[in-house]
């Protein structure tokens, strides 16, 4: 058994707005499957398949008050691609941001809503992706995180070190997920954390199970939701959905 990642779930102040400016960002389709939510996806996209990493936006009060442990990097193919996304999206709202980290090949930017991204120096891992290079977390232990995600979903491990590690869909295909070390203590919920959902036929409550074998841990909310949501073993939130 095992699960897919399936999409990236962020909290917005305004999921419309927010939403058609990533939107525009990736050059994806924009719907909606009820008030406050956003649905972000490519053109002609069969709901679920890997080559990419939907999102949701999820209409939300609470503001952002710290940097967000989940983000996405976008890929480039050449030094002018790069500087014309960095201007494209700078039109569009977003500004570049300084997250500490120092004179580095790729650009860190902030969306309108302030959630940081990063956009990447052309390489070469990065030239099948699509416009998300890799849907990154950070993290105290990438090889215990690696370790967890690898087992937890249908994903492939395919390079780990004491400072990182990468991961994509078994069948190669789509975007990495990739774990950081950094010495940032997670503060609160997260604003941006990832879905996943079961293969169709498989039980949720089984999968459910064997998520907590692994090193997940339930959290209650207190209202009837037809998913569930766990903590990964460093207590980043992530939603189990349903089959399909």
């Amino acid at each position: 058994m095992a699960t897919r990642l399936v999409q990236i779930n962020m909290k917005a102040r305004n999921d419309s707005a927010l939403g058609g400016f990533w939107a525009q960002a990736l050059g994806w389709e924009i719907s909606s499957e009820g008030p406050g939510v956003t649905n972000l996806e490519p053109e002609g996209f069969v709901y679920p398949d890997p080559v990419a990493v939907c999102i949701d936006l999820i209409v939300s009060s609470e503001p952002k008050t710290v940097k967000n442990r989940v983000h996405v990097d976008l890929a480039t193919t050449s030094a002018a691609h790069q500087a014309q996304v960095v201007a494209r999206l700078t039109e569009l709202g977003a500004t570049a941001t300084d997250v500490g980290q120092g004179d580095v090949p790729w650009t860190v930017m902030a969306d309108p809503e302030g959630n940081e991204f990063c956009v990447l120096e052309p390489r070469a891992v990065y030239r099948d992706t699509g416009p998300i290079a890799a849907v990154v977390v950070d993290c105290a232990d990438p090889r215990a995180m690696a370790r967890f995600w690898s087992e937890a979903t249908d994903w492939t491990l395919h390079e780990v070190n004491d400072q990182g590690a990468r991961l994509r869909s078994a069948k190669g295909v789509g975007p990495y997920l990739e774990f950081v070390r950094t010495p940032d203590v997670k503060s609160g919920w997260n604003r941006v954390h990832l879905d996943v959902r079961p293969y169709p036929g498989d039980d949720p409550e089984v999968e459910a199970a064997r998520l907590r074998s692994l090193g997940a841990t339930p959290i209650e909310l207190g209202q009837d939701v037809p998913w569930r949501v766990l903590a990964d073993p460093e207590g980043n939130e992530f939603c189990l959905l349903t089959p399909s």
